[in-house]
């Protein structure tokens, strides 16, 4: 397997020294240098070229989130880890580092000097998330995704509800996505990103400020209404039901699904049964599978499908394994993605009026 290079940015210098070792334990990974603060940081990545940065956003010498900014802007698909403490502010700094371009993170303990189960933790929880990020690197053998069958046809029936399911990369390309939806947008959106409780009511804060629609966290039996978006809450599966004409959300706390709750295949297979044919779900960026039977279901009712592209993907796991079963209408560069969708809804809105 592979070397995964990676490079710590931490001012506490037991984190650096403690972290390194933990990780450094971890086959096929390797810890190629640390910095204290983001200046030398910013100064030691084209000389290491790591492969993942780990990189605290609480740095004495820089604005919190000036080095992740600047890290994204030189090296755009530079895989970034960010580390913060576990409390209000530090979770509403990382969700502002994620929107930002982040491709996940880590809560780093508390105390100033941490205990070595504590350190343990961390460095488990940044494996989880090298995983997540960088397909090169695995714990185990994971079984190669089926070849491509071809795409589909698109087909013609209207859409009447939006369900875009996503993971690892996802607050800041749907950061992109959102402002392409205007106040007239004549369908629900409904979205499942993968992220923990209170994570998700910042998320859909910080979509609302950036979008010309509303965007709130989804409630139980919240009622659905055109031209507004919902954001799966966390740890809770989202669906959708039906009483009468009206169309309400659901939450739970069943089984997770793919190791995920929120999971976009119960959000997916729940949009197939209440709209049929009148559903385009979208895939982006994200690691693992979750979404692949929920786009198989809706395929089968008649649904349009399309995903992210690998190019603009940070990880191409979840777009990529429906794209090579054959069930995407489509493949999106995420900088089209949002204008692709109001395309279809508009068009095959006015152009189908008879696919009821």
């Amino acid at each position: 397997m592979p070397t995964t290079r990676l490079l710590i940015v931490d001012d506490s210098a037991v984190i650096r020294r403690e972290l390194t070792a933990a990780l450094s334990r971890e086959l096929g990974l390797e810890v190629v240098g640390v910095a204290s603060n983001g200046r030398v940081a910013l100064m030691k990545i084209p000389l290491l070229q790591p492969d993942v940065v780990v990189l605290d956003i609480e740095m004495p010498d820089r604005d919190e989130l000036e080095t992740l900014g600047a890290i994204r802007k030189g090296w755009p698909k530079l895989p970034i880890i960010v580390l913060n403490v576990p409390t209000s502010r530090g979770t509403r700094v990382t969700v502002d580092a994620l929107t930002l371009g982040a491709s996940g993170y880590a809560m780093k303990p508390a105390a100033a000097v941490p205990s070595g189960d504590a350190v343990d933790a961390l460095a488990e929880e940044v494996v989880s998330r090298i995983e997540q990020c960088c397909p090169g690197f695995s714990r185990d053998q994971r079984a190669a995704m089926k070849p491509p069958r071809g795409f589909l046809a698109p087909v013609r029936h209207r859409i009447d509800v939006v369900a875009i399911g996503v993971s690892t990369g996802g607050p800041q390309a749907l950061m992109d996505v959102m402002p392409a939806f205007t106040s007239d947008f004549p369908v629900p959106i409904l979205i499942v990103q993968h992220m923990p409780p209170v994570f998700t009511k910042l998320l859909a804060e910080r979509l609302a400020a950036k979008a010309r629609i509303p965007v709130a966290e989804g409630m139980l039996y919240q009622t659905i209404s055109a031209g507004q978006a919902w954001v799966a809450p966390g740890d809770f599966h989202m669906s959708v039901g039906r009483d009468g004409e009206e169309t309400h959300l659901v939450t739970d706390r069943s089984a997770p699904e793919n190791s995920c709750r929120p999971a976009v295949d119960v959000l997916f297979r729940s949009v197939a049964e209440v709209y049929g044919p009148h559903v385009l779900a979208v895939v982006m960026t994200g690691m693992g599978q979750d979404g692949l039977r929920g786009c198989e279901i809706i395929h089968a009712a008649g649904g349009q499908v399309i995903v992210q592209d690998e190019a603009s993907s940070i990880v191409w796991g979840m777009p990529g394994i429906v794209a090579r079963a054959g069930l995407a209408d489509q493949v999106v560069p995420l900088k089209g993605l949002g204008a692709e969708i109001v395309d279809r809804v508009w068009r095959h809105r006015y152009s189908a009026r008879a696919a009821v």
